[in-house]
């Protein structure tokens, strides 16, 4: 089955008429996985069903170039900081490696090929999302290999990048990215002009989105072939033309215009977050795991005389915000609990830090970390920052927050707010190619100069990535973070009230759009039907009218587990079976997640189908079209249709 070509693809790489054919070619199949790009694995829509298919593939072409077989082989994706410590598990003589670098671009991906019963065992030497199988307040159990590897999400886009690259040199011949030339840009053309520099605001909204890479697309449904909507922007967001251009226009840059835009966008990061150059530290991380795990790492380097660490954090956290903390030596967890809406006890909060901190009930051990979500990934609530900062600083502690959720959809100020380290990911902000970020106040990184070189020696590497990231920002704040903020409020409000009328359909967390709380939530809603498993229900929602969603655990376990009041008895259970049998779906929630390229009618679009699903369709709906093709049919045309989506990439 063919891909129907979005209007925009017509022209996506026409200004590179003079631009050498291997460098057009991998543009090409960079653009073709945006087009379908989604976050991988556990997703239900064709997106994701793309997107792992290509980054699952991209493991077969490194074995292919490296002559290795994948029977007896993984292939690991790394940074070069990821990378040397991974090797340092290996024996030298059990590994073969080759980066992007090696080829003469400057994506910051290092594939390690090992065999498989040479890779390290036991707990992984940076954890969080991607690196679990299931995870209890006490216990985990770890993913299989590759995935244990790869904490966080990985540079999806990057690794589909440097595979398509590999392709190509064995057409072109190994050279044929190196030493090519191209206009030298600055890094203000790259990061500030665009097709809509005029424009700002609602303006800059309505344009921006009709630049969605992707849109378009048609996908096989049980109605026939229809756009394809995504609700999955929690999980990875898609990104946008002038952010794409900044991405391909710094990649060919000679390392001296790529360095001046890494400095450039750090300058953006502060801006944008309301943290002066000053006091602030701006490091570029693969993702918010990375950055997390950084963290961790200083704390657990810090030496206070007879102190014993204590982290806090809440029932609310995506594993990349819980797992860490496991992990430094000595240290241990608080874990506040949550209401029905999903805030956090500020009564608890405070009760602990002054039990600790100040009246000292607990020997050594000292509060030094107060870690929480600024927004969660499950029930879309914002935290109270402001509130949370004053009771945490009262008690010399200091204040961690997790923005991966936040900063695509809510005005962020560090200083004003004083938050220590916040940390958030590219892919989160319309920018899905491989980069992080962590602010930190300075002095508070306990890394040698020699660690803090190779810390950013490795993530700046993908100069390309963070360019995309810092265009990102760059077009938020020019549209307004307050705008933004509206348009979805308004998108949510109507969703939750479509929601709640559906029978059997159960919606976790906020569900009054009129109660005062609702301007705290983002467009993220988790629910359920009654009788129907999650992963059935995502399905149907792709199946029915091509609406991609997510399903699952979300990588935050423990809040879901609260949420299905699963008792610890059950939650052993459950880690039995998952042990002996791995690919057994366990229970869960739907989530969809709204984004800036979302608009009344797909809101609309998924409520119809609920209806549906449930058993009760509207009886005044005439939008939807008339089912003509079983599932099975639509299964088979999405399994042809990811294949020939591969074939646009890889060919």
């Amino acid at each position: 089955m063919e891909i129907p070509q979005p209007k925009e693809v017509e022209n996506a790489v026409s200004d590179n008429h003079e631009m050498p054919e291997a460098l057009a070619a991998l543009e090409q199949g960079i653009h073709a996985a945006l087009e379908t790009y989604s976050n991988v694995h556990r997703g239900s829509g064709h997106n994701s069903m793309v997107t792992t298919h290509l980054f699952d593939q991209a493991r077969e072409i490194v074995l292919e170039y490296l002559g290795l077989n994948k029977r007896d082989n993984i292939v690991v994706f790394c940074t070069p900081d990821r990378a040397i410590r991974l090797k340092s598990y290996l024996d030298p003589k059990s590994f073969q490696s080759v980066s992007s670098k090696d080829i003469g671009l400057l994506l910051g991906v290092i594939a390690i090929t090992v065999k498989w019963n040479d890779l390290p065992k036991g707990i992984p030497f940076q954890t969080g999302g991607g690196t679990t199988r299931l995870v209890s307040r006490d216990w985990v159990i770890w993913a299989d290999a590759p995935e244990k590897f790869e904490a966080g999400t990985p540079a999806i886009i990057n690794v589909i990048a440097f595979a398509k690259a590999l392709r190509l040199i064995g057409q072109y011949g190994k050279d044929v990215f190196r030493n090519h030339s191209t206009e030298k840009l600055k890094a203000a053309e790259i990061l500030y002009h665009d097709e809509l520099k005029v424009f700002a605001g609602q303006e800059l909204f309505d344009k921006l989105r009709m630049t969605l890479i992707g849109r378009g697309v048609q996908v096989p449904t049980a109605a026939g072939s229809l756009p394809y909507i995504n609700l999955d922007n929690s999980a990875s967001t898609p990104t946008f033309g002038p952010i794409w251009d900044a991405f391909r226009q710094t990649l060919h840059q000679p390392i001296e215009v790529q360095q001046e835009v890494v400095q450039e966008v750090k300058s953006i990061c502060c801006g944008f977050l309301g943290a002066p150059s000053d006091k602030y530290d701006v490091i570029f991380t693969s993702n918010t795991t990375e950055a997390i795990n950084l963290t961790a790492e200083c704390l657990g380097r810090e030496s206070a005389e007879g102190i014993e660490p204590v982290v806090i954090n809440t029932l609310l956290e995506h594993s990349s915000n819980d797992l860490p903390w496991r992990m430094v030596p000595g240290c241990s967890i608080i874990r506040l609990t949550v209401n029905d809406e999903g805030f956090v006890d500020l009564k608890a909060l405070e009760t602990n830090l002054r039990n600790y901190n100040q009246e000292n009930q607990f020997g050594k051990k000292r509060i030094r970390i107060v870690a929480i979500s600024g927004a969660s990934n499950v029930l879309g609530i914002c935290n109270n920052i402001a509130e949370i900062s004053r009771i945490v600083h009262q008690y010399g502690a200091r204040l961690l927050v997790d923005a991966a959720q936040l900063t695509a959809h809510r005005k962020i100020e560090m200083e004003a707010n004083g938050i220590d380290y916040l940390a958030f990911s590219a892919h989160k902000v319309y920018a899905p190619f491989g980069s992080g970020v962590l602010m930190v106040r300075k002095g508070l990184l306990h890394f040698s100069n020699a660690e803090m070189e190779l810390i950013r020696f490795s993530d700046e590497e993908n100069a390309a990535g963070i360019a995309a990231l810092g265009k990102s920002l760059v077009l938020l704040q020019r549209i307004g973070m307050d705008l933004i903020h509206e348009n979805e409020q308004a998108l949510t409000r109507r969703l939750l009230q479509g929601m709640v009328q559906i029978d059997g359909l159960r919606v976790y967390g906020i569900m009054d759009p009129d109660s005062s709380a609702f301007v705290q939530k983002l467009g993220v809603i988790v629910f359920s039907i009654k009788g129907m498993a999650p992963n059935r229900l995502a399905l149907e929602l792709a199946v029915r009218s091509g609406i991609g969603v997510r399903y699952g655990c979300f990588c935050a376990h423990i809040i879901i587990k609260h949420l299905l009041n699963i008792s610890p008895f059950l939650e052993r259970v459950q880690g039995l079976i998952v042990k002996l049998f791995h690919k057994l779906s366990l229970p869960g929630l739907v989530r969809v997640s709204l984004g800036i390229e979302n608009s009344e009618e797909d809101v609309d679009t998924v409520i119809r189908v609920l209806h549906e699903i449930s058993g009760k369709p509207q009886p005044t709906s005439t939008t939807g079209k008339i089912p003509k093709l079983s599932h099975a049919e639509v299964k088979r045309q999405m399994k042809e249709f990811t294949h020939a989506a591969a074939l646009r990439v890889y060919s």
